[in-house]
């Protein structure tokens, strides 16, 4: 995930309509000077927080692994206890390793898509950082911090979509593993107290690697838990709207439409709570509502994107739609 916080001032109104015919032959405006940041500072901050976040994925990936290891489903009950647990005995979170290695591996892979991408064009950005959580899956995710206005079209849509394709090229291979590892159950799934969604691509792969056996019998081994967390990641930021990753290829693609389409990507997941009862799509809603619909401005906006970059575009929203899941996670009695 990526955060633009660079841009040219708001009062440069001229970027927010097409220019004349005369403008239209003028080199576009040199970007307006931006504060900088301490690069040591930046650095430290990433290392610290990824080995917190390191830390809190370890301790989810041995409760999985925990879980596998006595042919069950990870309920999340013994999470708290278990961080108690590892001041004492620190080799309890050995078991986790899998886990959160593929996990890491795969944000940080997305993450420096972006970063990279950056680089490429000149924009000044921060280094990855992590957001350690003691949850189910170990971590809010990561994101950069974008320092400087980005010039064109081309220039967002590469960062845009540079972390979400690598990052899925990651996931998916990993979550092949977890399923070639997988145990097969019988009803290991029905009684279940988390009921983890089966995005596209896992069903896809289910019925090649597994055949013939219904989901709810097949236990996933911890490293394609892992993958499942990663392909969740990047369906929540390829969602079209806002600064998410989506939102990026969205205003490059469509720039006009991208106050409209934030608005009602917001309002649609109201009723995706109400039907599918992840109580996450209204946490989604609020913050997309809270954050608004405004997405920086270019310095130019002007030129098109290429053919090849709007068949990117396709390839964006078809990883979108195999790894999307409308009920990601669910809590049974």
């Amino acid at each position: 995930m990526s955060s633009v916080n660079g841009g040219v001032p708001s009062d440069v109104d001229f970027l927010e309509r097409e220019p004349t015919a005369a403008e239209a032959y003028l080199p576009p405006p040199l970007p307006p000077p931006w504060k900088p940041y301490n690069r040591r500072r930046s650095l430290a901050i990433a290392v610290a927080l990824f080995v917190m976040t390191l830390m809190t994925s370890l301790a989810t990936g041995a409760q999985f692994a925990a879980a596998f290891a006595q042919n069950e489903t990870f309920s999340g009950d013994e999470l708290f206890r278990f961080y108690v647990a590892i001041f004492t005995a620190p080799r309890l979170l050995l078991p986790g390793v899998p886990f959160a290695l593929t996990l890491l591996g795969i944000l940080l892979t997305h993450e420096l898509g972006h970063w990279f991408a950056c680089r490429k064009y000149g924009i000044v950005a921060s280094y990855p950082y992590f957001i350690p959580a003691p949850t189910i899956i170990g971590t809010l995710g990561a994101f950069i911090r974008i320092r400087s206005p980005i010039r064109d079209r081309r220039a967002l849509f590469d960062v845009g979509l540079s972390g979400p394709v690598v990052g899925f090229m990651l996931a998916v291979p990993a979550l092949a593993i977890g399923l070639l590892k997988a145990k097969i159950i019988p009803g290991v799934q029905t009684g279940s107290q988390l009921i983890f969604g089966d995005p596209l691509i896992q069903q896809v792969l289910e019925r090649m690697i597994v055949p013939g056996v219904h989901e709810n019998n097949i236990l996933l081994h911890p490293i394609g838990r892992a993958a499942w967390v990663g392909l969740f990641a990047t369906a929540l930021n390829l969602l079209p709207a806002g600064q998410l990753d989506g939102g990026h290829i969205l205003y490059s693609v469509a720039s006009k439409r991208h106050r409209y389409v934030t608005l009602g990507v917001a309002l649609a997941m109201v009723p995706l709570y109400i039907f599918f009862k992840w109580q996450g799509w209204l946490l989604w809603s609020v913050l997309l509502l809270f954050l608004g619909f405004r997405h920086p401005p270019l310095i130019d906006r002007w030129h098109p994107l290429d053919r090849k970059r709007l068949i990117w575009a396709g390839v964006a929203l078809l990883i979108f739609v195999l790894c999307f899941m409308a009920a990601p996670v669910l809590q049974q009695d």
